[in-house]
């Protein structure tokens, strides 16, 4: 039987032990922008989905994220699609496109608000880095967040992170994979390969549709 981590809503490294029978789906929830979706983002959400023994892990594409750093992204049609040629062949991963049928500014409160009141038979994993952890306190009603039924914050250790909150945090340790979507879109600025760092169906949906060249 598969060996899984503890699926309780606590602040420490999560212990190995048998999948128990839940009549909930537990489905895990990888927000970002994706611009574009690269391996190590397929990498994060597959290990951090099994570890925990979730049913499912989506990709939940942001329209506008609530970042004091903006960054320009390409039009959300063209990340879903690379999302959805990159998901293509691993049935553990899905999307999940709240965010991009709501618009405007994804405040994680009213998705994940939305996404309970919609699916009654869902708890729901919300996988985070380590960096973003040690910022939770300045979340969007981030108190009202963790008091949600059936939601629960997922956080993967970063180098160079604290890793520390007051907040409940259910942890998981994943191999690091150190390079990003600027990295790509800068290799790709540069005429530089990106082969195995993103997927190949990925790789020539950037290419066919002229995308990051400027």
């Amino acid at each position: 039987m598969q060996s899984c981590s503890v699926i309780d809503k606590v602040q420490t490294q999560a212990q190995p032990q048998t999948k128990k029978v839940n009549h909930r789906k537990r489905i895990g929830l990888y927000g970002g922008t994706f611009n574009p979706i690269h391996n190590a983002h397929l990498f994060f959400a597959d290990q951090v989905g099994h570890a925990l023994c979730l049913d499912r892990v989506d990709f939940l594409p942001d329209a506008k994220p609530p970042h004091v750093d903006h960054k320009d992204s390409i039009n959300p049609k063209l990340r879903l699609q690379m999302l959805e040629l990159a998901i293509a062949d691993n049935p553990f991963l899905g999307i999940e496109d709240a965010e991009l049928e709501r618009g405007g500014i994804s405040y994680t409160y009213d998705t994940i608000k939305y996404l309970l009141d919609k699916h009654s038979d869902v708890d729901y994993y919300f996988i985070i880095g380590g960096d973003m952890v040690d910022y939770l306190g300045k979340w969007y009603r981030i108190n009202d967040l963790i008091r949600l039924p059936r939601f629960h914050f997922v956080g993967v250790h970063r180098q160079g992170a604290k890793n520390e909150t007051k907040y409940p945090v259910i942890w998981v340790d994943v191999p690091t994979v150190d390079f990003s979507s600027t990295d790509i879109r800068r290799r790709i600025q540069s005429g530089q390969s990106i082969k195995y760092m993103v997927p190949d169906a990925v790789s020539k949906f950037i290419e066919e549709h002229g995308l990051y060249r400027e």
